[in-house]
Protein backbone atom coordinates (compact mmCIF):
# COMPACT_ATOMS: atom_id res chain seq x y z
CA UNK A 1 0.00 0.00 0.00
CA UNK A 2 1.35 3.42 -0.97
CA UNK A 3 2.48 5.62 1.91
CA UNK A 4 4.29 8.69 0.49
CA UNK A 5 5.62 10.22 3.68
CA UNK A 6 8.72 10.56 5.83
CA UNK A 7 8.69 8.41 8.98
CA UNK A 8 12.15 9.33 10.21
CA UNK A 9 14.52 12.19 9.51
CA UNK A 10 18.15 12.55 10.48
CA UNK A 11 20.56 15.42 10.12
CA UNK A 12 24.23 14.78 9.53
CA UNK A 13 25.53 15.84 12.93
CA UNK A 14 29.05 16.20 11.52
CA UNK A 15 27.71 19.04 9.35
CA UNK A 16 26.33 20.94 12.35
CA UNK A 17 29.16 22.65 14.19
CA UNK A 18 27.18 24.56 16.79
CA UNK A 19 23.63 25.47 17.77
CA UNK A 20 22.11 27.39 20.63
CA UNK A 21 18.99 26.47 22.62
CA UNK A 22 16.68 28.49 20.34
CA UNK A 23 17.95 26.77 17.19
CA UNK A 24 17.82 23.38 18.89
CA UNK A 25 14.16 24.05 19.72
CA UNK A 26 13.47 25.02 16.07
CA UNK A 27 15.11 21.76 14.97
CA UNK A 28 13.08 19.65 17.40
CA UNK A 29 9.81 21.31 16.40
CA UNK A 30 10.53 21.02 12.67
CA UNK A 31 11.35 17.32 12.98
CA UNK A 32 8.35 16.60 15.21
CA UNK A 33 5.94 18.48 12.92
CA UNK A 34 7.47 16.90 9.83
CA UNK A 35 7.07 13.37 11.16
CA UNK A 36 3.52 14.09 12.33
CA UNK A 37 2.34 15.34 8.94
CA UNK A 38 4.14 15.39 5.61
CA UNK A 39 3.95 14.42 1.99
CA UNK A 40 7.14 13.11 0.45
CA UNK A 41 7.35 11.07 -2.72
CA UNK A 42 10.82 10.71 -4.31
CA UNK A 43 9.84 10.11 -7.92
CA UNK A 44 12.60 7.72 -9.07
CA UNK A 45 12.10 5.46 -6.04
CA UNK A 46 8.34 5.69 -6.43
CA UNK A 47 8.50 4.73 -10.10
CA UNK A 48 10.80 1.83 -9.19
CA UNK A 49 8.08 0.46 -6.91
CA UNK A 50 9.21 1.82 -3.53
CA UNK A 51 6.07 3.64 -2.49
CA UNK A 52 6.91 4.64 1.06
CA UNK A 53 7.20 5.28 3.83
CA UNK A 54 10.68 6.81 3.74
CA UNK A 55 13.56 7.63 6.02
CA UNK A 56 15.40 10.80 5.08
CA UNK A 57 18.93 11.89 5.92
CA UNK A 58 19.98 15.48 5.22
CA UNK A 59 23.54 16.70 4.95
CA UNK A 60 25.45 19.49 3.27
CA UNK A 61 28.63 18.86 1.34
CA UNK A 62 30.55 21.40 -0.71
CA UNK A 63 27.59 23.77 -1.01
CA UNK A 64 25.12 21.06 -1.96
CA UNK A 65 22.22 19.60 -0.06
CA UNK A 66 22.33 15.81 0.02
CA UNK A 67 18.94 14.17 0.60
CA UNK A 68 19.27 10.43 1.08
CA UNK A 69 15.91 8.67 0.88
CA UNK A 70 15.75 5.16 2.29
CA UNK A 71 13.04 2.58 2.71
CA UNK A 72 11.50 1.98 6.12
CA UNK A 73 14.03 -0.86 6.63
CA UNK A 74 16.96 1.49 5.95
CA UNK A 75 17.90 0.45 2.40
CA UNK A 76 19.01 3.53 0.43
CA UNK A 77 16.62 4.10 -2.46
CA UNK A 78 18.00 7.28 -3.97
CA UNK A 79 20.17 10.25 -3.23
CA UNK A 80 19.12 13.70 -4.36
CA UNK A 81 21.69 16.46 -4.66
CA UNK A 82 20.60 20.09 -4.85
CA UNK A 83 22.86 23.07 -5.28
CA UNK A 84 22.30 25.53 -2.46
CA UNK A 85 23.66 28.68 -4.11
CA UNK A 86 20.18 30.16 -4.56
CA UNK A 87 19.45 29.52 -0.87
CA UNK A 88 22.37 31.51 0.54
CA UNK A 89 20.44 34.78 0.75
CA UNK A 90 17.25 33.27 2.25
CA UNK A 91 19.30 31.28 4.78
CA UNK A 92 21.26 34.39 5.79
CA UNK A 93 18.04 36.45 6.03
CA UNK A 94 16.31 33.72 8.00
CA UNK A 95 19.14 33.54 10.54
CA UNK A 96 19.19 37.33 10.92
CA UNK A 97 15.46 37.61 11.43
CA UNK A 98 15.37 34.62 13.79
CA UNK A 99 18.07 36.28 15.89
CA UNK A 100 15.96 39.45 16.03
CA UNK A 101 12.90 37.39 16.89
CA UNK A 102 14.63 35.53 19.74
CA UNK A 103 15.88 38.81 21.16
CA UNK A 104 12.45 40.42 20.78
CA UNK A 105 10.57 37.68 22.62
CA UNK A 106 12.74 38.40 25.64
CA UNK A 107 12.15 42.14 25.81
CA UNK A 108 9.93 43.61 23.04
CA UNK A 109 6.24 44.49 23.01
CA UNK A 110 3.69 42.09 21.57
CA UNK A 111 3.22 44.21 18.44
CA UNK A 112 6.99 44.36 17.82
CA UNK A 113 7.24 40.59 18.19
CA UNK A 114 4.32 40.12 15.78
CA UNK A 115 5.95 42.37 13.18
CA UNK A 116 9.22 40.45 13.35
CA UNK A 117 7.38 37.12 13.28
CA UNK A 118 5.47 38.17 10.15
CA UNK A 119 8.75 39.03 8.44
CA UNK A 120 10.24 35.71 9.59
CA UNK A 121 7.27 33.80 8.16
CA UNK A 122 7.60 35.72 4.90
CA UNK A 123 11.26 34.76 4.43
CA UNK A 124 10.45 31.19 5.45
CA UNK A 125 7.55 30.97 2.99
CA UNK A 126 9.62 32.36 0.09
CA UNK A 127 12.37 29.85 0.78
CA UNK A 128 9.84 26.99 0.96
CA UNK A 129 8.48 28.02 -2.45
CA UNK A 130 12.04 28.06 -3.81
CA UNK A 131 12.65 24.58 -2.38
CA UNK A 132 9.43 23.29 -3.93
CA UNK A 133 10.62 24.67 -7.27
CA UNK A 134 14.03 22.98 -6.90
CA UNK A 135 12.38 19.65 -6.03
CA UNK A 136 10.07 19.69 -9.06
CA UNK A 137 10.60 16.54 -11.10
CA UNK A 138 12.54 14.92 -8.24
CA UNK A 139 10.20 14.83 -5.24
CA UNK A 140 6.49 15.45 -4.95
CA UNK A 141 5.88 17.23 -1.67
CA UNK A 142 3.67 19.92 -0.18
CA UNK A 143 4.30 23.44 1.07
CA UNK A 144 4.25 22.56 4.78
CA UNK A 145 6.82 19.80 4.26
CA UNK A 146 9.06 22.08 2.19
CA UNK A 147 8.81 24.74 4.91
CA UNK A 148 9.97 22.33 7.60
CA UNK A 149 12.72 20.97 5.37
CA UNK A 150 13.98 24.54 4.86
CA UNK A 151 14.20 24.95 8.65
CA UNK A 152 16.37 21.83 8.80
CA UNK A 153 18.51 23.04 5.89
CA UNK A 154 19.14 26.20 7.91
CA UNK A 155 20.16 24.15 10.95
CA UNK A 156 22.72 22.37 8.76
CA UNK A 157 24.25 25.76 7.90
CA UNK A 158 24.99 26.93 11.43
CA UNK A 159 28.66 27.71 11.81
CA UNK A 160 28.71 29.35 15.24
Amino acid sequence: MADPRIIDIALDEATILWRNADIEQERRIAIFDLIEENTFKPLRAWDAGHQGPYRLKLSVDDGRLIMEASSDDGAVLETLILGLGRFRRPIREYFAICDSYYQAIRRATASEIETIDMARRGVHNEAAEMLLERLTGKVDTDFATARRLFTLICVLHIRG
